[in-house]
C-alpha cells in the first residue's frame, strides 16, 4: 500500500460528489493541480468539511490512486475567511481561483502560480491595498508565469506606469504588493494589463463577469 503523502495547496474548486462525498481541485506546490476525493466530507461532524472548502490553504494528507487523489486529512493555516464576509471581496478571490485553475496543469511544478494566489488572496485581506490594484498586479503576474506577456507596456506610457509595469514583471512574490499609485498612474496599467489579456487570454472568467455586473460597468 503507498504511502500517504503531505502536499501544501489551496482549494481551487469543491463540488458534491454524490450523497456524502466532495470532490475538490487543490493547487498544490509539489504536483500543480490535482484532483482529490473527500469521503464522507458532507457528514455533520466531519474533519473534513473544514478542508474542503474553497481558499483552504495548508498542508494536505492525500492518498494517490490511478485517476485521482483521496484526501484523508489536513492542516488548514488559513482559511481566508475574511474575503467571504464581502460579495464582492469574495469575487475577486474566486476570479483568482478561476486564473489558477485556468492556468496550471497535473504533474507541473505549481509553486509560483501557488505562491501567486496565496499572496494575492492576501493582499485582498489587505484594506489599505485597493483591491482594482491587486487584480490587475495579479493577471500580469499570471501571465508572466506562464510565458504571455511583453516586457514592456504595450503602449506608450508615463514612466511611473512603465516602472509598475517593470516592477510587476520582476519583483520576488513577497513583495508583490509593496506600492501604490496615483489614480492616473493606476488607469494607465490598466489598460495595458488589459490589452495583454485580450491578445494572450481566450476565454471569459464567471466570477470576472459577476464582479463587473456588481460594479455595474463593463471592462474596457
Amino acid at each position: 500500500m503507498r504511502e500517504p503523502l503531505d502536499l501544501t495547496g489551496i482549494v481551487i474548486k469543491s463540488a458534491a460528489a454524490g450523497e456524502y462525498d466532495r470532490r475538490q481541485v487543490i493547487l498544490t506546490r509539489e504536483r500543480g493541480k490535482i484532483t482529490a476525493f473527500a469521503r464522507g466530507a458532507k457528514r455533520p461532524g466531519s474533519s473534513l468539511m473544514g478542508p474542503c472548502r474553497p481558499f483552504a490553504f495548508g498542508v494536505f494528507k492525500l492518498l494517490e490512486g490511478r485517476d485521482a487523489y483521496t484526501l484523508q486529512s489536513a492542516q488548514i493555516s488559513r482559511y481566508f475567511d475574511e474575503l467571504t464576509g464581502d460579495v464582492e471581496t469574495s469575487c475577486y478571490g474566486q476570479y483568482f481561483l478561476e486564473v489558477a485553475d485556468y492556468y496550471t496543469r497535473e504533474n507541473l511544478d505549481g509553486s509560483a502560480m501557488l505562491l501567486l494566489v496565496y499572496q494575492s488572496l492576501r493582499a485582498l485581506s489587505n484594506p489599505n491595498l485597493p483591491n482594482p490594484l491587486v487584480q490587475r498586479v495579479f493577471e500580469l503576474r499570471a501571465m508572466v508565469i506562464n510565458g504571455e506577456y511583453t516586457q514592456h507596456p504595450p503602449v506608450s506610457v508615463c514612466d511611473s506606469a512603465n516602472y509598475t509595469w517593470e516592477h510587476v514583471i520582476g519583483a520576488p512574490l513577497e513583495k508583490l504588493y509593496t506600492f501604490a499609485v496615483t489614480p492616473e498612474v493606476f488607469e494607465e496599467f490598466r489598460r495595458c494589463v488589459e490589452l495583454n489579456k485580450s491578445h494572450y487570454i481566450d476565454r471569459t472568467f464567471h466570477s470576472l463577469d459577476i464582479l463587473e455586473v456588481l460594479q455595474g460597468r463593463q471592462t474596457v
